[in-house]
C-alpha cells in the first residue's frame, strides 16, 4: 500500500463547476463553490469528476481549474482530482500534473471511449500500473454504470493487491453495498478506502457494509456528514435517524421526513 500517513475517510463532495452564461468557466464563482463546502466541514474535496461536468471542459479550462482550486483551497482539506481518459499516456500526463499542483489522491474510470471502445482486463490494468508507476499518491478506482466496463470483484482485488497505489475503491453501481462487502472480504487491508457515490443514495447500507467514506455532490455534504460521523463512532440509531432525515432531499422529492 501507498506510504499515506492516514487514510482518507469521511464526505469528500465532487466540486460542482460554475460558468459564464457564454460557457466560459466562472473561476470566481469556483472560489464561492469551494468556500461552500469548506464551510461545511467536509474531509476533502473532489474536482473535474463527472459531477464537475469535465466533459465540457477544454484542456485549457482543467488546467486553470485544477492552479484555481489547489491554490484557493491550500491545504486545508485533501484534494482529490479526476483524471480519466481512454488513453494512458494523456491519463498518466493528468495524473502527474494534478500530483504536482498539490493532489492528495486521482480518481480514474477505467479507459473507456463511447458506448463500444472498452479495454479488456489486461490492457485496464496495464492502464492503472501505468499510471501507478509515474505518481506516488493514492489512486482511488472509480466503479461507476457511466464507464459502460463491468469491472469484477476478482478483478477490482486484483487492482488492489498487485498496484501499490490502488488503495480507495469508489463503487457506485446498483447493489454497491453487496459489492463492497464483497471487496472487502477479497482484498481487506489492501483497500484502505471503500467509498461509495451516486449522492450517497445507498449511504446507510454501504456504512454497514464497510464503507469509510462517500463522495457525493455538493447538496448536502453537512448533513452527509451527521451520518457518517455517527456510524464511525458507532451509533448506527443516529445514524439512521440523520440519514432518513436526509433522503428526500437525496431523491429530490420535497422536505427531509420527520423520523
Amino acid at each position: 500500500m501507498s506510504t499515506e500517513p492516514r487514510a482518507l475517510t469521511g464526505v469528500f463532495p465532487i466540486a460542482p463547476t460554475p460558468f459564464h452564461d457564454n460557457g466560459d468557466v466562472d473561476l470566481e464563482g469556483q472560489k464561492r463553490v469551494l468556500d461552500c463546502m469548506l464551510d461545511q466541514g467536509v474531509d476533502g474535496i473532489c474536482i473535474l469528476a463527472n459531477f464537475s461536468e469535465q466533459f465540457a471542459l477544454s484542456d485549457h479550462e482543467r488546467e486553470q481549474l485544477l492552479d484555481v482550486c489547489a491554490e484557493h483551497i491550500a491545504g486545508r482539506v485533501p484534494l482529490i482530482v479526476t483524471c480519466s481518459h481512454y488513453s494512458t499516456r494523456i491519463a498518466v500526463e493528468r495524473c502527474i500534473r494534478a500530483e504536482a499542483a498539490g493532489a492528495k489522491m486521482l480518481m480514474l474510470m477505467p479507459p473507456y471511449h463511447g458506448a463500444l471502445l472498452k479495454a479488456d482486463e489486461q490492457r485496464i490494468f496495464e492502464h492503472f500500473q501505468a499510471i501507478a508507476q509515474a505518481v506516488t499518491i493514492p489512486l482511488m478506482v472509480q466503479d461507476a454504470p457511466l464507464s459502460g466496463v463491468q469491472l469484477s470483484v476478482p478483478f477490482l482485488s486484483r487492482l488492489a493487491r498487485e498496484i501499490p497505489q490502488v488503495d480507495y475503491l469508489k463503487v457506485e453501481m446498483p447493489g454497491t453495498a453487496d459489492k463492497l462487502r464483497a471487496l472487502i472480504g477479497a482484498a481487506g487491508e489492501h483497500i484502505a478506502g471503500p467509498f461509495d457515490g451516486e449522492e450517497s443514495i445507498t449511504l446507510m447500507a454501504d456504512l454497514d457494509a464497510g464503507a469509510t467514506g462517500t463522495m457525493c455532490s455538493a447538496l448536502l455534504p453537512e448533513l452527509i456528514k451527521d451520518v457518517v460521523a455517527a456510524h464511525a463512532r458507532g451509533d448506527r440509531a443516529s445514524a439512521r435517524a440523520a440519514y432518513a432525515r436526509i433522503l428526500p432531499l437525496i431523491n429530490g422529492v420535497g422536505a427531509p421526513a420527520d423520523p
